[in-house]
């Protein structure tokens, strides 16, 4: 199978769908890769690099959308790239259609099999794909949230860990996934009041014999998130629906409680957001202020810890990528109901229960256009 690597398009994203050493072990499965130019350039990662693996270089994105059979990306494609999408193609990437109405409608027009990585599942629950972005979202969170307290950021002028004599700032997260609870893990290692919400009692077990007495873990009612929403000075969003749009579960209304100069940091931007002020944001210019609370609201926060990001993402995403080139993307999906899970449009359908529910539509079946296709 020919599998295209684009350079990222979106501002400030510099994460490359595969590294060099992705990019050999599918030459090792007699595969052949083909690179943008300058595609891992920001991170060090050469053209020259994936040449002495035994990628071919593309001198632009036209030749790797004409001439790929998959193609590789991070972000969802930006619309110049949606549109020379083609029949039959495999696009294999995160794609947040639940908060992209016009992204679906130009996946479907353009017939091809797209498959989202924040969507493939696992046992228990797991989401194997978003996890180590999530992770570092989680973990930069409380980097942004911080420094957006600063006051000339228009922060309340508060230290997360404080100083001796001087309370930490508190800390509300909202949602005990991957997300949280490494936001958690880094709030806690700064010294500050944390508290965490989630509805399932099982993982706020889970996190209580993790962390301890050192994290409040608190069931999210109506009544418990207006309480630790007031009282903070940094709220994280961190709630996810695989799939779905991001419940809101901090109203406007809410916002006028809050103290001035609280800041919320939304990792759910890129399901909608679960704050209702959200509106996604970019790394030139991250925060606005709703109700004097300071909203940082950046949709692809990892790109800017680009290297650690890619790395983290094609330890998780080669094995995937492998199976579909090894096995077609039929077999792969049919094989495996887990990997299944991630397939969100194909023939010209969103293939998607909770994506089509959140656009509005009536999914189809996969299990039946995957027979069909094999």
């Amino acid at each position: 199978m020919l599998i295209g690597v684009p350079k990222e398009i979106k501002p400030h994203e510099y994460r490359v769908g595969l590294t060099p050493g992705s990019a050999r072990e599918l030459i090792h499965h007699g595969h052949n890769v083909l690179v943008e130019t300058n595609a891992g350039a920001k991170l060090g990662m050469t053209d020259e690099e994936y040449k002495n693996v035994g990628a071919a270089i593309a001198a632009d994105a036209s030749e790797i959308f004409e001439k790929a059979e998959m193609v590789v990306k991070v972000k969802e494609p930006q619309e110049v790239e949606w549109k020379k999408l083609r029949d039959g193609q495999i696009l294999f990437t995160y794609l947040h259609l639940a908060a992209e109405p016009e992204l679906a409608k130009g996946l479907k027009n353009a017939n091809c099999v797209a498959i989202a990585y924040e969507t493939i599942t696992s046992d228990r629950d797991g989401l194997p794909l978003l996890a180590p972005m999530s992770e570092i979202a989680g973990r930069m969170s409380v980097h942004a949230g911080a420094h957006t307290l600063e006051i000339h950021q228009g922060g309340r002028g508060v230290l997360l860990g404080a100083a001796p004599g001087v309370a930490p700032a508190k800390v509300a997260i909202l949602g005990g996934g991957v997300a949280g609870t490494n936001a958690a893990r880094m709030a806690l290692g700064l010294g500050a009041d944390v508290s965490i919400l989630d509805i399932s009692a099982r993982r706020l077990r889970e996190l209580d014999q993790i962390f301890g007495p050192h994290l409040r873990t608190i069931f999210s009612s109506i009544e418990n998130v207006e309480q630790y929403v007031f009282e903070a000075d940094l709220v994280i969003g961190a709630v996810l629906v695989p799939g779905a749009s991001a419940p809101k579960l901090v109203t406007r209304e809410m916002l006028k409680e809050m103290k001035t100069g609280t800041v919320v940091v939304d990792i759910a931007i890129d399901q909608g957001g679960c704050f209702e002020t959200s509106k996604p944001t970019t790394h030139d210019d991250p925060t606005y202020i709703v109700e004097d609370v300071v909203h940082y609201c950046v949709a692809n926060m990892p790109g800017a810890v680009a290297n650690s990001s890619t790395v983290a993402l094609n330890n998780a995403t080669l094995p995937f990528v492998t199976t579909l080139a090894n096995k077609g993307y039929a077999k792969a999906l049919l094989d495996d109901s887990h990997f299944r899970n991630g397939l969100n449009v194909m023939g010209g359908k969103i293939t998607h229960g909770a994506v089509g529910a959140a656009l509005g539509e009536n999914a189809a079946e996969p299990l039946d256009l995957l027979e069909k296709a094999a």
